[in-house]
């Protein structure tokens, strides 16, 4: 890892409260489980999409910009959920940014409405790579469970607003940087072509960590350190606790199961 990219990774390291075990990169580095980490890793992709635009339609737009916004989501949904389509998808989500109107004319209402169009937009690029990949390496694209992870942090989000979307701000800020974190170990391990792949993924997930927590702190009536390293903690818990499921953020292998 260049100097640049360590750099880059600091703050990362300083916000997650562990880092990945070296029992779950052994595991990913197998390469029996090639398949499912790239299935899981675009599944990821897909949810942190569909992440955004829920926070996008729960807080910024209205109900026509909200149908838009889901009608360019369906073709990916399509393809995955229903095995419908041949996973070339059209430009439509170059169009998102301009095309969906805010609620209201509050700043903070415009800036989560921007921060996270770009956000979709990178994920379903990458969601695209990923898949690109997995086709020239006749992988093909089947189903699996969703990890524990995320449900794991949401069964903590607080019931109230604004309170609910600080929490849905901040885990989010965990997953991108967690994923980022995990890009950075998986590469090394991996051959030239996914390796500089992954490495090609740190610089927007980082900036994507960064978003979530700077729209968190916009809305947050009582600073984020106390909600921070409440879910810090949960995160941690997740990734160094046994975990009989393999997939992009799993826990420690046990009796790993596909």
């Amino acid at each position: 890892m260049d100097l640049e990219h360590q750099q880059l990774l600091a703050p990362i390291y300083q916000f997650l409260k562990c880092e990945t075990p070296e029992a779950w990169i052994e595991e990913a580095i197998k390469p029996e489980r090639l398949s499912a980490l790239l299935v899981d890793h675009a599944n990821c992709e897909l949810k942190a999409a569909q992440s955004a635009a829920l926070l996008i339609r729960r807080y910024a737009i209205d109900k026509e910009s909200g149908a838009t916004l889901l009608s360019w989501l369906k073709p990916y949904e399509d393809f995955v959920y229903r095995q419908e389509g041949d996973g070339i998808f059209s430009a439509k989500k170059n169009a998102l940014i301009g095309s969906l109107k805010t609620k209201d004319l509050k700043p903070e209402t415009q800036d989560l409405l921007d921060k996270m169009v770009r956000l979709i937009k990178e994920e379903l690029h990458h969601f695209e790579q990923v898949l690109e990949i997995m086709q020239a390496r006749d992988i093909p694209y089947e189903q699996l469970s969703a990890a524990r992870y995320a449900k794991g942090l949401i069964k903590h989000v607080r019931t109230y607003e604004p309170a609910a979307a600080v929490d849905k701000l901040i885990i989010g800020a965990f997953i991108e940087a967690r994923s980022c974190e995990r890009f950075a170990k998986l590469a090394p391990y991996l051959d030239a072509e996914l390796e500089k792949f992954y490495i090609s993924l740190l610089r927007s997930e980082a900036r994507h960590y960064q978003d979530y927590l700077k729209l968190a702190a916009t809305i947050s009536a009582d600073g984020l350190e106390q909600r921070i390293a409440f879910f810090a903690e949960q995160e941690a818990l997740l990734m160094t606790s046994e975990d009989d499921q393999f997939r992009f953020h799993s826990g420690v292998p046990t009796s790993v199961v596909a």
